[in-house]
């Protein structure tokens, strides 16, 4: 068992911090670098005719990685390290977090009257040890008008959000049907994170 039953988490979301607290995890943040115009810890950007499922798991592969190599760095004590990324796909390409407002209104647009996939990859790295798994949930959008885009975007903070929504804030009303994992939508699926970190040695029902 993880001495004091522990561990990091390598994600800036507060919504990963509030699904784990969901689930009783005891965790610390472990801020990675991703500053634009500064050197980050790690490069998101696609590789050349990279699918979106090899993507996703390589940078939740790579942040577990990295936060991994913090944690000596900065000599801290040593318990697993989660680490997380989300994307939405729509006919096979990656909607990742928008650039700016326009960028965000294109997204819209495009999810709008259609069904797009939601992924979410997590890593656990143990001992230079990574174990990766992927959720991936189907979500279908009503049409969405001008004025209600305009809205939404005007009112709610979408750049740090994969495909320029949230499922747990106001989108929730242009969302027809989701088959798959709400937590996954959300940037944590909960069934896989547990199967990960019970492996890693960390308890669940403690």
């Amino acid at each position: 068992m993880i001495p004091e039953n522990q561990i990091y988490l390598a994600s800036r979301s507060p919504r990963r911090r509030e699904l784990l607290r969901q689930i009783g995890i005891k965790f610390h943040l472990l801020m990675m670098r991703d500053a634009p115009g500064r050197d980050v810890d790690v490069d998101e950007r696609p590789l050349d005719n990279e699918i979106p499922t090899d993507y996703i798991c390589r940078i939740a592969h790579t942040k577990a990685r990295e936060g991994w190599k913090r944690i000596f760095q900065r000599r801290l004590p040593v318990y697993p390290v989660l680490a997380a990324d989300t994307i939405v796909t729509i006919d096979g390409c990656i909607l990742g977090k928008p650039k700016d407002s326009a960028h965000a209104e294109i997204m819209l647009r495009t999810l709008s009257g259609r069904s797009h996939h939601v992924m979410t990859a997590i890593a656990v790295c143990v001992n230079d040890n990574i174990q990766v798994r992927l959720s991936t949930s189907a979500v279908k959008f009503r049409e969405i008008d001008d004025r209600e885009i305009r809205h939404y975007l005007a009112n709610n903070y979408v750049l740090d959000k994969a495909g320029a929504y949230a499922i747990q804030g106001m989108a929730a009303v242009f969302i027809v049907d989701i088959a798959g994992s709400y937590s996954g939508i959300m940037g944590l699926p909960l069934y896989e994170t547990a199967q990960l970190l019970q492996e890693a040695g960390v308890e669940i029902f403690r």
